[in-house]
C-alpha cells in the first residue's frame, strides 16, 4: 500500500466505500450547488491538494451511479494526476443527460485510482514487426 499526503482545504478525504474497492471515492467541496446545462461541462473543486510519490498516479474516474441516473460522467476519463502536480484536484464533469444536473456540496463526483507508473523509451525505428492485425484500427477487431 503506498501513502499519499492530502492537504485538505475543504472537503474531505477521500474514501474507500467498500472493502475491496479499487477507486477511493471523492467528493466536491462547492458551498453552493453547480448546475451542468444538458452539453455542458464543469469543473468541480474538491478542496484536495495531493503528494503523489514519484512513480505513481491518481487517475480520477467517473462514478457509475452518475453516469447511469443522470448521464454525467467525467470528460477526459481517465483523468491523470501526475506526482509532480500540486494544484487543487478539480473534476472535470460534462452533463450527457436529458436535463441540467445539479452538484450538491459534499457529493461525490468521482473515484481516485492509484497506479504504479512505468516509463518507456521511445526507439525510432524504420520498419515494425508485422502482425496478423497489422493496420486494423477503430472496430477493426471481430470482423470476419
Amino acid at each position: 500500500m503506498v501513502a499519499i499526503k492530502v492537504r485538505i482545504e475543504a472537503g474531505k478525504l477521500p474514501q474507500y466505500m467498500s472493502e475491496h474497492a479499487s477507486g477511493a471515492d471523492v467528493c466536491s467541496s462547492n458551498s453552493q450547488p453547480i448546475e451542468i446545462a444538458c452539453g455542458s461541462t464543469a469543473l468541480v473543486p474538491t478542496g484536495l491538494f495531493l503528494e503523489i510519490p514519484e512513480g505513481y498516479e491518481v487517475q480520477v474516474r467517473p462514478r457509475s451511479g452518475l453516469a447511469f441516473k443522470h448521464g454525467v460522467t467525467i470528460l477526459n476519463a481517465p483523468g491523470t494526476i501526475d506526482s509532480d502536480y500540486r494544484g487543487e484536484l478539480k473534476i472535470l464533469l460534462v452533463n450527457h443527460g436529458p436535463v441540467p444536473y445539479a452538484v450538491q456540496p459534499g457529493e461525490r463526483v468521482a473515484q481516485l485510482v492509484v497506479q504504479k507508473v512505468e516509463k518507456a523509451v521511445f526507439e525510432p525505428s524504420s520498419e515494425l514487426k508485422s502482425t496478423e492485425r497489422g493496420h486494423g484500427g477503430f472496430g477493426s477487431t471481430g470482423k470476419h
